[in-house]
């Protein structure tokens, strides 16, 4: 989805998942950016994070991600409440000059790592912890959230 905000200086919130599959996890090398970074996107007016997270890993790599909490997450039968699975972290960084995201960054697990990217023009790969440790490439937050989504389910 694109921006929902398109004046100066307003913020989009966004959800990023750093997925684990047989002690790897998946990024991609973003093809506008030129960045490594996890599968994500927009939060759309009418879905909350959890839901956002879900369909953002189906439609950029066509895959079905179940989201990690670190604790069990409550049911209850009042009409009109659902419990969230909580992001492992939230951040708010700055995209350019007048645009910033508020990401919740999720952790999940899937059951293949066969990728099947909507954008044909991006490379994924599915890092190991000592390929993530000794890249030059990967930002330190990125490098951060996935060695720590591998601390926890790989």
């Amino acid at each position: 989805m694109p921006h929902i905000h398109t004046l100066p200086n307003q913020v989009d919130y966004t959800v990023e998942v750093f997925i684990v599959h047989n002690s790897k996890v998946l990024l991609r090398k973003h093809d506008k950016y030129k960045i490594w970074l996890s599968v994500g996107g927009h939060i759309e007016l009418n879905e909350d994070p959890n839901q956002a997270a879900i369909r953002e890993v189906k439609e950029e790599v066509g895959l079905d991600v179940a989201l990690y909490s670190p604790q069990p997450v409550p049911e209850y039968a009042e009409v009109g409440y659902t419990e969230l699975i909580p992001p492992a972290f939230l951040n708010r960084h700055r995209i350019n000059d007048s645009h910033e995201h508020v990401t919740s960054t999720y952790f999940g697990t899937v059951d293949s790592d066969q990728v099947a990217p909507e954008n044909k023009s991006d490379i994924w790969h599915w890092f190991t912890r000592d390929e993530i440790i000794s890249s030059k490439e990967i930002k330190e937050s990125i490098k951060n959230y996935a060695l720590r989504t591998l601390s926890t389910l790989a």
